[in-house]
């Protein structure tokens, strides 16, 4: 697999990564743990060097998961965990964000310890803390890095104004953001400040949590133990109404000879060098059908028809329940 720098940082991955989350937390009913364990091998074996996880997915157990996987690997792959949840101690829930530098150097520690390591390679503040001045966090990660305990910092779902108070601080190496055909607000304003910055940006949901792929169906019900059946985009009007996406998709994958999958994840790598997306699957199938996508290669005439044909599609619903969108771009 290609390689990719992120943004103006030394920090060199695999042009795609595997998010983890999916593996214990979120999308029901979830995998058995060995497997996972043997999937992430897998991904290894095929070029991925680049591994998301999180605190809060479990929460502690994907960390755990992911850590015990790369283990064998450790020093030829790049894991990226997030702080800035509280966790509540009895019920394992979020119970708000915490971003204050003490919270944040605890976190470090325990992540540390989960993921079997002794350094972070990519540190994000899952979501920025409104009660934390961001200079504050980033200088906490700034710390942490000259501490040798964290190599780079990241933000996650920020808005372009606390990416530019932060980078102040301590430069950004990545930002992460939902970013896919389906959902491309981070044009506006996010991707020409970390452009200009020289930030890398890693795209999490680039298949639009599994819509894009095509095999969900507008009847589709989802558990309500999965995050998708609060997630307003996923409600059965809205999946009707945004089928038109996969549709278009699926006519352009079906000329190119590929999956539609694969053309979501190809446009994305070909809109910036500095793009590394993070689609998360538990099938092997999946996995290597998305690595193959690097090799899809569309013409900027390919580029311009999907723009057009996108551009003609109206998304319906938001992509978060209201409690959660509240708490992104800031």
């Amino acid at each position: 697999m290609q390689k990719r720098k992120l943004g103006k940082s030394n920090l060199e991955v695999s042009a795609i990564g595997l998010g983890c989350m999916g593996m214990s937390f979120s999308y029901t009913p979830l995998p058995d743990r060995k497997e996972m364990i043997s999937l992430i091998h897998a991904a290894v074996e095929r070029g991925i060097t680049f591994f998301d996880t999180a605190e809060v997915y479990g929460p502690y157990t994907n960390e755990e998961l992911v850590g015990e996987a790369l283990a064998p690997f450790r020093k030829q792959v790049v894991i990226a965990t997030k702080f800035g949840f509280k966790i509540d101690p009895v019920t394992k829930k979020q119970a708000g964000l915490d971003s204050s530098p003490e919270h944040i150097k605890q976190v470090a520690e325990a992540s540390l310890k989960r993921l079997k390591t002794d350094v972070i390679d990519l540190f994000y503040q899952h979501r920025v803390d409104p009660n934390v001045p961001i200079e504050e966090t980033a200088g906490a990660v700034k710390d942490l890095i000259q501490q040798g305990k964290v190599k780079h910092f990241g933000l996650s779902e920020a808005g372009v104004q606390s990416i530019r108070r932060a980078h102040k601080v301590q430069p950004v190496t990545a930002l992460q953001s939902e970013y896919s055909l389906w959902w491309r607000e981070p044009e506006a304003e996010v991707i020409p400040t970390i452009e200009e910055l020289g930030i890398g940006f890693v795209p999490f949901s680039p298949l639009g949590k599994g819509f894009l792929t095509g095999k969900i169906s507008e009847d589709k019900k989802f558990d309500k133990t999965d995050f998708r059946s609060q997630v307003p985009r996923f409600s059965p009007e809205n999946l009707k109404a945004n089928q038109a996406m996969v549709d278009m998709v699926e006519k352009f994958a079906q000329q190119k000879k590929t999956t539609p999958a694969q053309i979501a994840l190809a446009w994305l790598l070909a809109q910036k060098p500095w793009i590394v997306p993070i689609p998360g699957t538990t099938k092997l199938h999946r996995l290597e059908e998305n690595i193959a996508s690097e090799k899809v290669e569309l013409s900027p005439e390919d580029l311009r028809e999907l723009d057009i044909a996108a551009s003609k599609i109206s998304v319906q619903g938001a992509r978060y329940p209201e409690e959660l969108q509240k708490m992104v771009g800031r």
